[in-house]
């Protein structure tokens, strides 16, 4: 019978096996598993990849987006806005703060909408947080514009677009900070959680560089209450390896999505198209539908393994109850939602796979 998994880490482990056992044998030989050059050294390669001054390793793409609100300051009685069509951890940061977040409404492409935010601003809003999601960078020109002509601060959350770019800039270089996520599911992924921000700003980076370490300057004084949020060194070493084959990974996600562009049926399927200066990364290949969930049934059925990212908005989730966001509030938002479905995308599959995910959706629609 057909399978084709949503991911494939036994085909990863395969590939890397050697490369991997390497990096344990060095770090556990060297018996240091907390900070140290193997951190800095990441990070400096994540500065060059992002072209920003300074990148700071942390312990999750959460955090990442936690340290961020919280070294511009930004706490009870202020807003954040946000978008509602990402994962949860985009608006627990911001209420994790004391922070409200503030929804608007995506386009086509699920990306914030730029043409609804001013209308969200008020005397309380200190920043925009997009979400570059599915490894598509978000129309950063009009919303640097806005935040610039209201003195916010720009957030990106750039969790799954590690790599992707906008013209000649890349993802995390736009805003104040970029909070990025190296979850294993991501494009560069550790074998457990981790994350890092990026940023220009050098007064920004040591605060965080602080913060993930309770706060301490140093070993035995501590200037604010801090968090432990240090990323161990065993994943600095598998993630610097992993950096190196990033590249390859990036491309073959975009040539599959090529050939799934090349063999879907336009009149049943929409995948939002890139934008002339846009590389995207695909961390998904997210595609829209009628009947999506009977589509997610019958290719199940089929050994097809499929996802939803997310099938419930935010500002629908019980937790965000007390935010008194109602139906038809984000009309794209929660019609997209019934509609997205997330093919396989990853680095092994290969085009045998892609063809026959494309025939079960396009004979699921040529059935009626």
């Amino acid at each position: 019978m057909l399978h084709v998994p949503f991911v494939d880490f036994p085909a990863q482990y395969a590939e890397e096996r050697q490369r991997v056992r390497a990096c344990l044998d060095e770090v556990f030989a060297r018996g240091h598993f907390v900070g140290g050059a193997e951190i800095e050294m990441l990070e400096g390669e994540l500065a060059a990849l992002c072209g920003t001054g300074y990148a700071v390793a942390l312990n999750s793409g959460t955090d990442a987006l936690l340290m961020a609100l919280r070294v511009l300051d930004i706490g009870p009685g202020d807003e954040v806005i946000s978008q509602a069509n990402s994962f949860i951890a985009s608006a627990a940061a911001i209420v994790h703060v004391g922070a409200r977040p503030v929804f608007v409404d995506v386009g086509p492409d699920q990306n914030i909408d730029p043409g609804r935010i001013e209308a969200a601003v008020t005397d309380r809003t200190r920043a925009i947080l997009p979400v570059h999601l599915t490894g598509r960078i978000a129309d950063m020109e009009p919303i640097l514009e806005i935040a610039g002509r209201h003195g916010l601060a720009v957030v990106e959350d750039a969790a799954q677009s590690i790599g992707s770019k906008l013209g000649d800039r890349p993802s995390g270089s736009f805003g104040n900070l970029g909070c990025f996520s190296a979850h294993p599911l991501k494009n560069l992924g550790a074998s457990g959680d981790s994350g890092f921000v990026t940023t220009d700003d050098g007064e920004l980076a040591a605060r965080i560089r602080r913060l993930r370490n309770h706060g301490l300057e140093d070993r035995d004084r501590a200037l604010e209450w801090g968090y432990v949020s240090r990323l161990d060194t065993l994943q600095a070493a598998l993630l610097r390896q992993r950096l190196e084959g990033l590249d390859q990974v990036i491309e073959r996600r975009r040539a599959n999505v090529a050939l799934y562009r090349q063999l879907l049926n336009a009149d049943h399927v929409f995948s939002p198209p890139c934008r002339e200066a846009e590389f995207n990364t695909f961390h998904t290949f997210v595609i829209q539908v009628e009947r999506r969930d009977e589509l997610k049934a019958r290719l199940a059925a089929q050994g097809i393994e499929t996802a939803i990212h997310y099938p419930l908005p935010i500002h629908f989730q019980p937790a965000a109850a007390e935010l008194g966001y109602q139906p038809g509030d984000l009309p794209e938002t929660e019609r997209q939602a019934g509609r997205i479905l997330s093919l396989p995308v990853h680095q092994y599959l290969g085009a045998i796979d892609i063809g026959s995910v494309a025939d079960a959706i396009n004979g699921f629609f040529a059935d009626g």
